[in-house]
């Protein structure tokens, strides 16, 4: 039987995020079954369950060795090593062998350009928030007649923004400019250009990628954000595109979908996993 595979998430207090996290855990299981490797999850904070209980239930059962996986699209910080070594110094006899993080893998950039090309086609404007629970939330609501036919537009009057998270590492954010770098050139080079934005801690946001945008003479912007699964962080990014046309009512400005959990995110995952199986001596 193969180690199992555990994956890690940062965590964070979104139900929306946590339950999609769950979902892919769960698609991960499903596929490894055929191989006859169990697979488990774990946060490092704020969210259940926590990276310590799902250890402690794979040893439980038997497993003294496994791989430990980052599931982040960015580069990972000290945090993630640090806490599976906790892990070590808890189970004495566990050995575990560290995957790489996703980031830019061509497959994600062909899921980015997947969700740019939705935006672009099935996505009339940005949809209003409302208070749900006394936090903002995205509402679906009828279009108007100028929503319905907007003038057209061309590909090269079209701009994106892409939106990651924001990091206080100056290596992460730089590993995000390049991703637009390489998803311009690779599936978005008929548009007018890929801006870098991110939802906090660092500038630009994603304001401020809009407005470049609008400067370069974009009729359109289209945000995509690079993040793996809904929850706060989607709404802020939207909340934020939202609070930025509503001054700006002459350019259409579209929000993307997540990657979210799907077969090919998986196929990445599964990847990684078997390429750390193979770097052990």
């Amino acid at each position: 039987m193969k180690p199992p595979l555990l994956l890690i998430g940062q965590g964070s207090n979104d139900d929306a995020d946590s339950a999609e996290f769950g979902r892919f855990v769960h698609r991960l299981r499903c596929r490894l079954d055929q191989k006859a490797a169990d697979v488990s999850g774990g946060y490092l904070e704020r969210a259940t369950p926590r990276l310590s209980d799902s250890v402690a239930s794979l040893v439980a059962r038997g497993h003294h060795r496994l791989v430990a996986l980052p599931l982040s699209l960015n580069r990972v910080g000290e945090e993630y090593p640090a806490a599976m070594e906790r892990e070590q110094q808890r189970h004495p006899t566990l050995m575990y062998d560290y995957g790489r993080h996703l980031g830019p893998d061509p497959r994600v950039l062909a899921l980015l350009a997947e969700r740019l090309n939705d935006a672009a086609t099935e996505m009339p404007r940005l949809r209003p928030l409302e208070l749900v629970g006394g936090r903002p939330r995205l509402r679906a609501v009828e279009a108007g007649i100028a929503d319905l036919h907007p003038g057209h537009i061309e590909p090269g009057e079209t701009a994106v923004v892409l939106v990651g998270e924001g990091s206080t590492d100056p290596s992460a954010n730089a590993e995000i400019h390049r991703v637009s770098r390489l998803f311009w050139e690779t599936h978005a080079y008929d548009f007018m250009t890929v801006e870098t934005a991110f939802v906090s801690v660092t500038p630009p946001g994603v304001p401020g990628g809009l407005e470049r945008c609008r400067r370069l003479g974009a009729k359109r912007v289209i945000v995509v954000p690079y993040l793996l699964f809904a929850g706060g962080m989607l709404e802020r990014v939207w909340a934020q595109a939202l609070a930025y046309g509503a001054g700006h009512p002459e350019l259409d400005i579209r929000c993307a979908e997540v990657i979210g959990d799907c077969e090919t995110l998986a196929d990445v995952v599964i990847d990684r996993y078997e390429e750390a199986l193979q770097l052990v001596p």
